[in-house]
């Protein structure tokens, strides 16, 4: 039974049907015991019902913006964190909610308290969820299928998460295929890592003949594809790849989004401020801020607003990025670039018209000079305006290849809706208190290529 696919998705169902309701018997307690006895009108039974779904969705939509459900594919930690983030959320509205049906601000030491129970309940689902997603779903075994490109850098990625996968041979692309297809039957599944389109098709034609499961690294062309219309004006299918940008109406309310979001910014851009100022002021006495040339939509170039993060006079040898343990970073710096708080004063950039609150990371002109030395196609993330967030900054990190950062700004730009907008604002949340994504370059590399040995 437990090889059931019907099986396995049933019990995951039912895990996540769980800690749904536990968490909203929580509130349920604390709703009944502290708030529901002091509300100006009486509650009737259709009342209480209402207010316990409208916690029941508020925790699922706030818990699948951050993944708090995403078992199998978060690690324990991170599953952890997404779902008090998605709690956060939660009793906070709840707490805003109730003070309405108060007609006043409520005492909120209980939903401090009903906070404690989240958690604890968190702790302990999670650890259970996980061993279960385990039992059913061990490590998959993969062979890893290359070719000429070194697949070192993704089998590193891979190897991150040996609760999810192991590599347990590899092989290359050109070798004979009734080799090949042998090696392929052994295995669960496939890893095919950048191998040429006309091999890799046959391939996955093969596995997909043999119910072998394949994972495979997106080219350029493959995310274009993706994003593509299927045009039915005769009987043989058509695919459309159509040249993106935003349209008239998508850019008008993206703008307006902008302006709310950045003025909104301001607030907490201030007060960073003055603590930064009195940070400097104690440390270094250098500026406050400092301005550096980026490029935006169309390759156009602007003067990006950031807090001063490293030393003064930090790049005399010439333009790179930070790397570990980078001794050019001031102390109030490692604060600001390990919560993303130094890019903040970028929300004047925004208000100006110069950048987004979505989009591309916006690189310096030298460094994206360079990426396109290698990759060509690096300028196709210009198609729109870059970003204080966005996709590759969250679900990407600082050291990210450019060709992996490529990949998935172009996947944000060929399937742009608001929602993606809203979704990625709200998971920068999650990634300002993420280590890992900030984490720099190697020491001896002035920009995101790794360099061959």
């Amino acid at each position: 039974m437990k090889q059931s696919r019907a099986f396995r998705r049933i019990i995951v169902l039912l895990l996540l049907a769980i800690v749904i309701t536990v968490q909203t018997m929580i509130f349920w307690y604390f709703w009944n015991h502290h708030y529901s006895e002091g509300m100006t009108r009486e509650f009737f039974f259709r009342g209480h019902m209402v207010l316990l779904f409208v916690y029941a969705l508020l925790f699922t939509l706030f818990g699948n913006v951050y993944g708090a459900f995403k078992l199998g594919r978060l690690q324990y930690s991170n599953l952890v964190f997404s779902q008090l983030l998605a709690l956060l959320f939660t009793n906070f509205i709840m707490y805003l909610q109730i003070s309405m049906l108060s007609l006043e601000l409520v005492n909120p030491a209980p939903l401090i308290g009903m906070s404690f129970d989240n958690i604890l309940c968190c702790l302990v689902w999670c650890g259970i969820a996980m061993a279960v997603y385990k039992w059913l779903y061990p490590p998959r075994e993969l062979l890893l299928i290359y070719s000429d490109r070194d697949p070192d850098n993704l089998v590193k990625k891979i190897e991150t998460r040996q609760d999810k996968y192991n590599i347990k041979d590899s092989i290359h692309c050109d070798t004979e295929d009734s080799k090949l297809k042998d090696a392929i039957l052994k295995h669960q599944a496939v890893l095919l890592c950048d191998i040429p389109s006309g091999r890799r098709n046959a391939i996955i034609k093969f596995c997909y003949m043999h119910n072998k499961r394949a994972y495979i690294t997106p080219k350029l062309s493959d995310i274009i594809i993706i994003g593509s219309e299927q045009n039915n004006l005769f009987d043989s299918p058509l695919l459309v790849t159509k040249i993106r940008g935003l349209k008239w109406e998508q850019a008008t309310v993206k703008r307006l989004l902008d302006i709310v979001i950045a003025l909104i910014l301001c607030v907490p851009t201030i007060i960073i401020t003055i603590l930064v100022a009195i940070g400097d002021l104690i440390w270094d006495r250098g500026p406050i801020f400092y301005t550096q040339p980026r490029l935006t939509k169309d390759g156009k170039v602007f003067k990006i607003l950031k807090f001063r993060s490293m030393k003064v006079n930090s790049e005399t040898e010439g333009a790179r990025l930070a790397s570990k343990n980078d001794s050019r970073v001031t102390k109030v710096g490692k604060v600001l670039r390990a919560t993303h708080l130094d890019e903040l004063p970028q929300v004047f950039n925004i208000l100006a018209g110069q950048m987004s609150v979505v989009g591309p990371r916006p690189e310096r002109p030298e460094i994206a000079k360079e990426y396109e030395e290698s990759i060509p196609e690096f300028c196709f993330r210009l198609k729109v305006k870059a970003g204080l967030t966005g996709y590759a900054q969250v679900y990407g990190k600082y050291n990210t290849t450019p060709y992996d950062k490529l990949k998935l700004d172009l996947y944000y730009i060929q399937h742009y809706k608001v929602w993606t907008d809203i979704q990625l604002i709200l998971m920068t949340f999650k990634i300002m208190f993420i280590k890992e994504n900030t984490e720099g370059v190697n020491e001896n590399q002035k920009t995101a290529i790794i360099e061959k040995k």
